[in-house]
C-alpha cells in the first residue's frame, strides 16, 4: 500500500494560514495568558468552546508554542543588561556555540550576518558580575573578541506579536 504525502506537513509548521481569529486569540494570549477562553472569546468575537479548539490547533501545529511568565529583572537582582556581540572562528550552530545555553545569563542567541558572528542578550546582577561573564566567554575555544552594549534604558520589550502591518503607517514627524 502506497502512503500519501502529499498532506505531510514539516514539524512546527501549521497545516492553514492563521485567520483573523487566530491573530486576535494569539494578541490575546501574548498579552495576558491568564485570560479565560470566555474572555478571550469576547475579544475575538467566538465562544469560549471555537477558541479552546482554535488554542488546542495552534499549539498542535506549533504555532503556539507554551505559555511563559515575564518577570520583572529588578525584583529578581539581575537589572544590569546588555547584548553582547561574539566574534569567533568558524560558528554557526557549533557544539561551542551551544555551550552558551548553560548560562543563565544568556536570555537570548542569535547567530547573524554582518561583523560578528552570534549576538546573545545578557542579563546580570551588575557590571562585575557582567565582567565575569565575559571572562567566562573568552575560554571557549575559537572565541576572537566581543563587543557589549550596556542598556540604559528599555522603552519598548515585548513578546512577539501575531498582527500583521500590511503597510508601513504614516507616522507624522513632530515639529521642529
Amino acid at each position: 500500500m502506497k502512503s500519501k504525502t502529499e498532506d505531510l506537513r514539516p514539524n512546527g509548521r501549521p497545516g492553514r494560514a492563521l485567520d483573523a481569529f487566530d491573530r486576535t486569540i494569539l494578541a490575546a494570549l501574548s498579552t495576558d495568558a491568564r485570560l479565560t477562553y470566555a474572555e478571550i472569546g469576547e475579544r475575538a468575537g467566538l465562544s469560549a468552546p471555537a477558541v479552546h479548539e482554535r488554542v488546542r490547533r495552534l499549539r498542535e501545529s506549533g504555532v503556539l508554542q507554551g505559555t511563559t511568565a515575564c518577570l520583572d529583572a529588578r525584583a529578581i537582582g539581575k537589572p544590569f543588561l546588555a547584548f553582547v556581540h561574539v566574534d569567533a572562528d568558524g560558528w554557526g550552530k557549533s557544539q561551542r556555540m551551544m555551550t552558551l545555553r548553560r548560562f543563565p545569563e544568556v536570555e537570548e542567541m542569535h547567530s547573524v550576518a554582518g561583523d560578528t558572528c552570534v549576538i546573545l542578550k545578557v542579563r546580570t546582577q551588575d557590571a562585575q558580575a557582567m565582567e565575569h561573564f565575559l571572562s567566562q566567554l573568552y575560554v571557549l575555544p575559537g572565541v576572537r573578541g566581543t563587543k557589549s552594549y550596556v542598556v540604559l534604558s528599555t522603552y519598548l520589550e515585548r513578546a512577539i506579536q501575531p498582527e500583521v502591518t500590511a503597510h508601513w503607517p504614516e507616522v507624522p514627524l513632530p515639529p521642529e
